[in-house]
C-alpha cells in the first residue's frame, strides 16, 4: 500500500452560540474552548467602556462610536447590533484570518448578529441556541447576580424573552438543565460539523488515492 500521507485540510467551522442572558452560554463556550486547541473565540468590537479586569483585544476591542461607524461604513464588520445603548460588532479581518489558518471560530452573539452572519457567510455557519430549563430558573440566575442593578435585571428579563422568540432560526437547540450534559451535546455538534463532507476539502484527493491503491 502507498504510504504517502495526505494533509487532512478542512474548512473551518463558524460556530455561533446564542442564548438569553443567564442561560449558561458563557460557561459552555469556555468549556468548549478549553477542550479544543484549534477553536478560537471571536473577539467583538464594542463602544461600551471596559469593565474591571477586561482587556482590550482579549475580551473586546474597545473603540469609540466614531471608530465603530467607520468600520460599519467601510464594510469591516461581518455583523453589528445595538444592545442596551451600546454597539457591538464582529471585525471581518480576524475571522477570515483564523479560518484561513484552518481553525474553527466561536461566536458568542445574539440572534441579530447570528442572522447577519448567516446572510454574510452562508452555509459555513452552524448556529446553536442555548435555552434555560424554565423561565423561573432563568429569573433566579439573573436576580442572583450581585453585579447587576434591579433595572438592569428587568431589562435583561425583557431581552431574554425577545431572544428566546428566535430559537427556531437556529440549526440546533440545547436545553441547559444539566451543565455536563449540555456541554457534551455542544461538543458533539462541533465534532459532527467538522466532519461534514463539504468541509473536508482533502477528500477528493484522499478518495482518489484509496481507489488507486485498490487497482
Amino acid at each position: 500500500m502507498n504510504n504517502q500521507k495526505i494533509s487532512a485540510k478542512r474548512q473551518g467551522v463558524m460556530l455561533v452560540v446564542s442564548s438569553p442572558s443567564g442561560a449558561g452560554k458563557t460557561t459552555l463556550c469556555k468549556m468548549l474552548l478549553e477542550q479544543h486547541d484549534d477553536l478560537v473565540m471571536s473577539v467583538s468590537a464594542t463602544t461600551r467602556p471596559p469593565r474591571e479586569g477586561e482587556k482590550h483585544g482579549s475580551d473586546y476591542f474597545f473603540i469609540s462610536p466614531d471608530e465603530f461607524k467607520h468600520m460599519q461604513d467601510e464594510n469591516l464588520l461581518l455583523e453589528s447590533a445595538a444592545v442596551f445603548g451600546n454597539h457591538y460588532g464582529t471585525p471581518r479581518e480576524p475571522v477570515e484570518r483564523i479560518l484561513n489558518e484552518g481553525k474553527d471560530i466561536l461566536f458568542d452573539i445574539d440572534w441579530q448578529g447570528a442572522a447577519q452572519l448567516s446572510a454574510a457567510c452562508g452555509e459555513n455557519i452552524c448556529k446553536i441556541f442555548i435555552l434555560p430549563p424554565s423561565g423561573r430558573t432563568l429569573e433566579k440566575r439573573l436576580t442572583g447576580r450581585a453585579t447587576d442593578s434591579f433595572e438592569v435585571v428587568a431589562k435583561r428579563m425583557s431581552a431574554a424573552a425577545r431572544e428566546i422568540d428566535h430559537w427556531s432560526q437556529y440549526d440546533y437547540v440545547i436545553i441547559n438543565d444539566d451543565l455536563d450534559i449540555a456541554w457534551s451535546e455542544l461538543n458533539a455538534i462541533l465534532v459532527a460539523e467538522r466532519h461534514k463532507t463539504n468541509r473536508l476539502v482533502f477528500l477528493p484527493e484522499f478518495v482518489q488515492t484509496v481507489l488507486d491503491e485498490l487497482e
